[in-house]
């Protein structure tokens, strides 16, 4: 399990670019698959501090209205700001996946 928990980063980055940069038609379940990536990750390496955990629900609520203030930057901005948007989706699955998880321990510990 390590072994596939080192790489979902990096294919979640992967699938991310692809999103922007290939057309939508080409891939209709871009925003499934991020969602999935960021649900496998955070399921098999959750996150253990409180301020973490807070830190990613912060970030998936708020890096999209982030990231359209890049689209004023000339040439890339867009591409930038996609990008953000798209991995916001990934952000968002590793924190759903560690809601779940305190859930379900909180839950444990009560029985």
């Amino acid at each position: 399990m390590a072994s596939i928990s080192k790489y979902l980063p990096l294919a979640s980055l992967a699938a991310a670019v692809a999103a922007v940069v290939l057309p939508a038609e080409t891939f209709a379940y871009f925003p499934a698959l991020l969602v999935a990536l960021g649900l496998a990750s955070g399921f098999l390496s959750p996150t253990e501090d409180v301020s973490s955990r807070v830190a990613l629900y912060v970030l998936a609520a708020t890096l999209p209205s982030i990231a359209s203030s890049l689209d004023v930057i000339p040439g890339i901005g867009v591409l930038l700001s996609g990008f953000l948007v798209q991995f916001s989706v990934v952000i968002a699955g590793i924190a759903l996946a560690n809601l779940f998880t305190v859930l379900v321990k909180q839950v444990k510990d009560a029985l």
